[in-house]
């Protein structure tokens, strides 16, 4: 068995003072420092001890002040104990006897006196508080009407509190300081009131002149009245009339009741805005400068320094005799609208002529209601905010029949070719009515204050009207298609009258219907989408767009969705767009795919023309060469005198139903088809004497000069076949008669060269100066040369 190590603390303090001699003592030489290292290990042996002794020390001290603190603690702990039994005790014995009981019960009634009697103190001080005010007003106002306001002015703010601060059982205090508080101010105003209406009487008023300038103790009666008002209008909800106003007012809103409130003639619905409106105007225009001139300065002075200082009915004169006449106006107005909601045709000319009365209000005499952020809303919208749904019916209802009326109309689909000057779109009269009618209903509507409003009359009329043309072209169009495709005569059928109407320019004259009104409409709402009516209307739409989720109630009536795919898919998006984005988007669409079929019908026109031409002449004839002296002086193919007419009569009739810049893109595609034509059914499929080569570049020429005359520099759109007819017709040998000696190469030459290989190809075209044909369009045209046909092998 192994031997087991002794690991106690002796072996082990022996072992590491083995280790240490060990280090120390390594050779004999060190057992010369053997006293300084028994000294050294002296010295660290006395440190050691004495650290030890502290720490012996401090173990000590800290144990006997750990028992110290938990005796402390445990006669706490047992102080709190015996607390508690004391407490628990008393509270079982309090909760034994009925003693506090009783003795709440018997302080309660006396508390409860105690309590009345302070009320009773508090509402005898109050009351005596109400009654020295209200002499003290009283007394003030006998000697200085304007002294008695900071009296007044106390109670007033006194009776506001009470008010605020009522309790169920001092209601009738409350009412009884606001019965005190009016009956006051009652006693005062009539007191005023009188004095006003007396000097009224004594200058005759309103008999009298407009330009006359009050006098000192007219001033100074309206000047105490405005006073007395001042701490009512301070409190007040709303906008108050000035009482000053309202009694030089009473004579004409008198005066307005026997005229337009009464059985007389001019109080018939029908005329109001013949003949109330107008009055009411005029009463205005004429004391306008009267009371300007007499009273800003006095209002400017009584509210400066005020919350209202910028509250033009308190501080414009003429807009406080407005406030004071407007009241009368609103009871005939609604009246009227009562009685207009049973006419439709009625109500739409009330409303139309309500809105012009509040917008002279607005803009002639600067009346905005007391709201100079928002401005005036207006009687307008006093009445559609009860009857706006009737007003917005019957409007729809006109805006309907009259579409009808147009559409209808025996020169609707006829194009309006004096619209404009030429060079522009000719729309169809239908379309220029249908714009008509929707720049009307915006005049119908854009006075209108509240966006709800607005954005129905948008949507829900002119949207809808747009969309239903916008069917109406998209049907043209189908039905177009439907009589000159194959599968749509099997599938539809058309009739003869039909078909008869698509002869000769009827198929172009039906698509550029389409193509000029689908046009007009987009130019015209574009042009609208930069109006500030609509563009104020997109940023509000915006706004309400950033505060609002999908599916949310929008305008009232409509959801953020119904109004996003109506209008614009940026709305609620940051990036541009407008009110019309997407009817213009699809009226783009009809008139992109008007333009397609155009050029279709042109192609098919043309196409069908030249099928005699390409199919009948003879191109290897050998003619004349005296007539080669002159090659112009060839006479046009006899079989290319239709197409040219068909060319001819298509220029002229599309040159004054379309713009400029339509016109060109359309005959762009058009002669690119005639080319290609030409091209692969004449120039690379038959084959050519020098004379049938000269015949067909007299042709062609003839092509050019016509598209030239009617397009200047048109024909470059057919350079291709320009440069193919030039090659074809290189001469035999040079100087020969048929180039009259200015030909750069021969045919020969040419053909030598260009069956060599591209790069000389290429350099033979560069000689040419032809830049539209390729090295194998070369080949192609020269192998189709006669004198060429033998070496069709290079």
């Amino acid at each position: 068995m192994a031997d087991i190590p002794d690991t106690s603390p002796e072996t082990s303090f022996d072992v590491r003072v083995a280790d240490y001699l060990d280090d120390r003592l390594q050779s004999t030489l060190d057992l010369d420092n053997l006293d300084d290292l028994l000294a050294n290990i002296e010295t660290q042996r006395t440190q050691l001890q004495s650290q030890l002794d502290d720490a012996v020390k401090e173990l000590e001290q800290a144990r006997q002040k750990a028992e110290g603190g938990q005796g402390s603690l445990n006669a706490r702990i047992e102080d709190f104990r015996k607390l508690q039994d004391s407490i628990d005790t008393r509270v079982q014995i309090a909760a034994a006897s009925d003693a506090p009981s009783q003795a709440i019960a018997r302080l309660q009634r006396p508390m409860k006196k105690v309590e009345a009697v302070e009320l009773a103190r508090k509402y005898l001080v109050l009351l005596r508080d109400v009654d020295k005010l209200c002499l003290e007003t009283k007394e003030r106002f006998a000697e200085n009407p304007k002294a008695a306001l900071e009296p007044y002015s106390t109670l007033k703010q006194l009776s506001a509190n009470l008010r605020s601060m009522e309790a169920g059982e001092g209601l009738h205090l409350v009412d009884h300081v606001e019965s005190v508080t009016r009956s006051l101010w009652n006693e005062m105003k009539d007191s005023l009131s009188a004095e006003l209406e007396g000097i009224l009487n004594k200058h005759k008023w309103p008999k009298v002149d407009p330009s006359l300038e009050m006098d000192e103790a007219w001033v100074s009666a309206i000047e105490k009245l405005v006073d007395l008002q001042v701490p009512e209008i301070m409190h007040a909800q709303g906008a108050a009339s000035l009482l000053p106003f309202d009694i030089m007012a009473h004579i004409f809103v008198t005066e307005f009741r026997f005229h337009f409130l009464s059985d007389k003639r001019t109080s018939d619905p029908q005329v109001i805005g013949s003949h109330c409106f107008p009055w009411f105007i005029s009463l205005i225009e004429k004391w306008e400068d009267f009371f300007r001139d007499n009273l800003s300065h006095l209002l400017a002075a009584e509210f400066y320094d005020t919350p209202m200082s910028a509250n033009a009915i308190y501080v414009d004169p003429v807009c406080a005799f407005i406030t004071a006449m407007l009241p009368v106006m609103r009871e005939k107005v609604s009246n009227t609208v009562s009685k207009a909601v049973q006419s439709p045709s009625f109500l739409s000319s009330l409303i139309s002529q309500l809105m012009t009365f509040d917008e002279t209000l607005r803009t002639k005499f600067g009346y905005d209601g007391g709201d100079a952020q928002n401005g005036w809303a207006g009687l307008t919208t006093e009445v559609l905010d009860e009857h706006f749904d009737a007003w917005f019916q019957a409007e729809k209802d006109f805006a309907a029949e009259r579409f009808r009326t147009i559409m209808t109309a025996p020169d609707a689909h006829n194009i309006d070719y004096n619209y404009t000057t030429d060079g522009r779109m000719k729309p169809t009269f239908a379309a220029v009515r249908v714009t008509d009618l929707l720049r009307s209903l915006t005049n119908q509507y854009n006075r209108v204050r509240k966006f709800k409003h607005k954005i129905r009359f948008l949507i829900g009329i002119q949207l809808d009207i747009l969309d239903e043309y916008h069917d109406r072209l998209r049907g043209s169009l189908e039905a177009y298609q439907a009589a000159t495709s194959t599968l749509g005569r099997t599938l539809h059928g058309v009739s003869k009258e039909q078909m008869a109407m698509l002869e000769g320019t009827g198929a172009l004259e039906t698509l550029c219907k389409v193509l000029g009104s689908s046009d007009h409409i987009v130019n015209n709402l574009k042009d609208w989408g930069n109006e500030d009516f609509f563009v104020l209307l997109w940023d509000e739409l915006q706004s309400r767009a950033a505060k609002r989720s999908s599916g949310v109630s929008f305008t009232g009536t409509m959801t953020y969705d119904d109004v996003r795919g109506r209008t614009s898919s940026s709305v609620g998006a940051e990036e541009d767009g407008g009110l019309f984005d997407e009817t213009i988007s699809a009226y783009g669409m009809r008139r992109k795919a008007a333009q397609d079929l155009l050029v279709r019908a042109l192609d098919g026109a043309h196409s069908k023309a030249l099928r005699g031409y390409v199919n009948r002449v003879q191109w290897t004839t050998i003619g004349d060469s005296a007539l080669l002296d002159d090659p112009s002086s060839l006479t046009i193919s006899p079989e290319l005198d239709q197409p040219l007419h068909i060319i001819r009569r298509n220029f002229e009739f599309l040159i004054k139903a379309v713009s400029t810049a339509s016109y060109r893109r359309i005959w762009r595609e058009a002669l690119g088809k005639i080319q290609d034509q030409l091209w692969h059914d004449v120039l690379v499929r038959q084959t050519f004497s020098t004379f049938g080569a000269a015949q067909f570049a007299r042709d062609v020429t003839a092509i050019f000069a016509l598209v030239d005359r009617f397009i200047p520099h048109g024909s470059v759109a057919m350079d291709t076949l320009a440069e193919g007819v030039r090659l074809l017709n290189l001469p035999a040998e040079i100087g020969s008669p048929d180039d009259g000696g200015k030909a750069q190469l021969t045919l020969k030459e040419a053909s030598d060269r260009v069956f060599t290989d591209n790069d000389e190809a290429r350099a033979v075209l560069e000689v040419l100066q032809l830049q539209a044909l390729t090295p194998a369009n070369a080949r192609l045209i020269l192998q189709k040369r006669v004198e060429n046909s033998e070496n069709v092998g290079w």
